[in-house]
C-alpha cells in the first residue's frame, strides 16, 4: 500500500466516529483520493477490509458517485457547473470554448497531462454563474466570451505550485482564483 502514513493513521480515527464501521466507507474513500489523487483497486480492497464489507461493495460506491475517480487527473482539474443557473448564463458555451482553448475534450485529460476538464452538477454558487472550480480555487461569473482569457489564466497557474491547494473561503485567494 503506497498511502502516506498520515493517511493510514487517520483511517482508524475516522472509523471510530461511526457506530457501524461500514458507514466510514465514503470518508475513507475521500481520504484515499485526497492522498493519491484517485482510487485504485488495491485501495478499494483496503477500504473494504477496514470497514468490513466486500471489495465489490466499495466499488459500487466508487462507481456510483462521480466525485470518486479511478484514474489520475491532469495537473489542473477544471470543473464547469452545468446546473440550470449556470447553464442559463452560458456554461455550455463556456465549456465549448474551454475545450478549444485548453485543447482538452470534456470528460478527458489533455494529451500533455496538464488539464482534466469536466462538467459537474451544482457547485453551490448559483447566483454567480457560470462557476468554474479549478482544483480548489473557485471562479465566479466566467462569461463564455472571456473563456480564452480565463484559459490563459489557468495555463499560467501551472507555474504556481500552491495554486488551488486550499479549500475556497470568501476573501481568500482560492475564492475567484
Amino acid at each position: 500500500m503506497s498511502l502516506k502514513p498520515s493517511t493510514l493513521s487517520q483511517a482508524d480515527t475516522i472509523i471510530a466516529q461511526y457506530p457501524q464501521k461500514r458507514s466510514a466507507t465514503m470518508p475513507l474513500l475521500h481520504l484515499v483520493q485526497e492522498d493519491r489523487g484517485f482510487i485504485t483497486q488495491e485501495d478499494m480492497a483496503w477500504v473494504a477490509e477496514k470497514v468490513g464489507v466486500t471489495p465489490i461493495q466499495v466499488l459500487e460506491v466508487v462507481t456510483f458517485y462521480p466525485m470518486f475517480r479511478q484514474q489520475a487527473i491532469g495537473r489542473r482539474h477544471v470543473k464547469v457547473c452545468r446546473t440550470l443557473s449556470c447553464a442559463l448564463r452560458g456554461s455550455y458555451a463556456l465549456m465549448e470554448s474551454l475545450e478549444k482553448s485548453l485543447n482538452c475534450p470534456r470528460g478527458e485529460t489533455s494529451a500533455d497531462g496538464n488539464f482534466t476538464l469536466e462538467f459537474v452538477e451544482c457547485i453551490a454558487d448559483c447566483g454567480c454563474g457560470p462557476v468554474v472550480q479549478v482544483d480548489h480555487a473557485l471562479h465566479e461569473n466566467i462569461a463564455p466570451e472571456k473563456a480564452a482569457e480565463f484559459a490563459e489564466q489557468i495555463k499560467n497557474s501551472l507555474k504556481d505550485s500552491n495554486y488551488g491547494k486550499n479549500q475556497p473561503q470568501p476573501g481568500t485567494p482560492e475564492w475567484n482564483g
